[in-house]
């Protein structure tokens, strides 16, 4: 089974009439263990490649998980909660460390000396991806970082897709020019 969006299972939510019972809540708990099962991996990479820390990367995933199983009920798209959710504790991330990156980049030289150019000019897009704005942002880490086609995207944002294909448009112009601008 491919990983695309398309070829995702389509989970069932569990009945949410009257009080939960046992076999309900055996239910929830198989939905979640096959979410977790199936996607956690996956999520996980995802964070990883956002973060270049595993340990970090791990903690946001499992956050996620725990996020998506108390709303999994109400949650119409399980994985997708997970992107958006992962997406957003990413950015708090980033937010949250964004003066040891200042710090970082004041020693241009001698970092770019101990991890090499490339390794460098991938750190910088991501720099630069974390400074778009949010709907710009999301739109990114979704498309291109999260592999989710564009009607997925648009779902998921609740935009039209010619508005996710404009966004995507926009960041792509502002991520050259700030490349461009920093050669």
């Amino acid at each position: 089974m491919s990983d695309t969006a398309d070829n995702w299972p389509i989970l069932a939510e569990p009945e949410l009439a009257g009080p939960p019972t046992g076999r309900r809540k055996l239910d929830s708990d198989a939905v979640a263990a096959e979410l977790f099962a199936a996607h956690y991996g996956r999520l996980a990479g995802w964070c990883r490649r956002l973060l270049d820390d595993d340990d970090t990367s791990h903690e946001i995933a499992m956050e996620a998980f725990t996020r998506l199983i108390v709303r999994l009920r109400k949650v119409e798209d399980p994985v997708g909660y997970l992107y958006v959710i992962a997406a957003n504790l990413v950015r708090d991330h980033w937010r949250k460390t964004r003066r040891e990156r200042e710090i970082l980049r004041h020693s241009k030289h001698t970092y770019t000396a101990a991890v090499g150019e490339a390794e460098f000019r991938e750190r910088d897009l991501r720099s630069l991806v974390e400074k778009l704005p949010d709907r710009l942002r999301v739109t990114v880490l979704l498309y291109y970082y999260a592999g989710f086609p564009l009607a997925d995207v648009a779902r998921l944002t609740n935009r039209p897709a010619g508005t996710v294909k404009s966004d995507l448009f926009q960041a792509r112009a502002q991520l050259r020019q700030a490349l461009d601008g920093a050669r």
